[in-house]
């Protein structure tokens, strides 16, 4: 097992474009066929800081990954939720759906959207919208299912 991953690891060190000394010093003495005592005794420390520095480096690109995942995982969610923000604004007849454009007014889209957000929650009119809204949805939500 070592000695297959130390031959695959010459093998990669000798492909890179820039090893470093230590890398270069290990090449130099894997490819020595008598190496005295002490120079036996540099190769296993080189070996083992080789294999150490291997390790760290999986690791890492182990971490970047699962990091990427869950960047890729919240843009994946954020992106599903702005789509059905858009899709509520079709089902409302608010935007054209093979458009994606408004079918008003730009600025009176925003600014009626602005009253929405301005509107008390507790205010009955909100409450209204909320009832209007939940049924419309429900509706929707009954053929898919059946």
């Amino acid at each position: 097992m070592k000695d297959k991953w130390l031959t695959d690891r010459i093998l990669y060190i000798k492909n890179l474009r820039n090893p470093s000394d230590q890398q270069r010093l290990l090449l130099m003495l894997s490819e020595k066929t008598n190496r005295t005592s002490d120079e036996e005794r540099k190769f296993g420390f080189i070996l083992k800081a080789e294999w150490a520095e291997a390790k760290a480096q999986k690791a890492r690109s182990d971490v970047a990954r699962i990091v990427n995942a869950e960047k890729e995982s919240a843009r994946k969610n954020r992106d599903r939720e702005l789509y059905q923000a858009a899709g509520l604004l079709i089902l409302a007849g608010l935007v054209d759906t093979k458009t994606g454009s408004p079918l008003i007014d730009r600025g009176e889209l925003l600014g009626a959207l602005i009253g929405v957000e301005e509107t008390s929650v507790t205010d009955a009119v909100r409450t209204e919208w909320k009832r209007t809204g939940d049924a419309l949805l429900a509706s929707r939500e009954r053929p898919r299912k059946n």
